[in-house]
Order: C-alpha cells, then structure tokens, then sequence
C-alpha cells in the first residue's frame, strides 16, 4: 500500500477519493483475498473521517458470485454504520442475473447505471431527497 490513505490500491483495485466521495473502480474479476482488503480499505477510508458516500464501479466485473455479493453487501453495511451511503454502478445485465439467480439481496445498496448516475444519487441522498432502496 502507499504511505498515505488516498489515492491507494487494494491488490488491483485503485480507491480513489474525490471530495467526499471513495471511488472504486473495479476492473476484472476479484480473487476473494482481494475482495476482502477492498472491503477493509473502505472500511479504513470511511472511518478515517470526511466521507460521505462510496461509488464502486463495477462494469469492468463479468460474474460476480455468491462470495462477492455478499462482500458488496457487507460494504454497504458498514459503511452505512458509519454514516456514508454506498452505490454500486455499471452492472451487466448478466451480472444482475446471476445475482437474482443466487438469491442474492443487496440490502442497503442502492444500484446506479454508470458513475455519473451514482454520483447523483449520492448528491440527492446529501440532499435529503432520497428514500430506502428497493
């Protein structure tokens, strides 16, 4: 890891800090060693105060498994305890599907179509106009 906390990698994964916002953009599929440091460097960039909001960008991400969902999931939850909002963007149709398929529930993670539309809902949840995800 780099000797300060922004921008920084976890194993391949670059998380970038953008105001109040970690960006996250993962490219390729995640080996679960590397899904795991992601998770505990959000967790470290939240906690480290300032942060708002998470984006993690996953339309470079062709099968996202059971493994990986929940690690998703586990990121909104604890980012959610220390009171920043999380959104995952760029998900492929197939991902989606494969997602449903497993049974798999995202709970406390709002979905964007691309980074701009994540970026948005962070900036309408900032603005208190928006609700619970779905």
């Amino acid at each position: 890891m780099n000797d300060g906390p922004y921008p920084h990698s976890a194993g391949q994964v670059p998380v970038l800090r953008l105001g109040a916002v970690l960006l996250v953009t993962v490219q390729g599929d995640l080996y679960d060693s590397t899904a795991r440091r992601l998770q505990e460097d959000i967790g470290a960039g939240v906690a480290a105060g300032g942060v708002t909001g998470v984006v993690i960008d996953i339309s470079g991400v062709e099968v996202v498994d059971s493994y990986l969902g929940r690690v998703l999931a586990e990121i909104a939850a604890g980012t959610a305890l220390l009171a920043a909002r999380t959104v995952v963007c760029g998900m492929r149709p197939a991902v989606a599907i494969t997602l449903v398929e497993l049974g798999l529930t995202l709970p406390g993670l709002h979905t964007a179509l691309d980074t701009e539309a994540a970026m948005a809902v962070l900036a309408r949840e900032a603005a208190g106009t928006l609700g619970e995800p779905w």
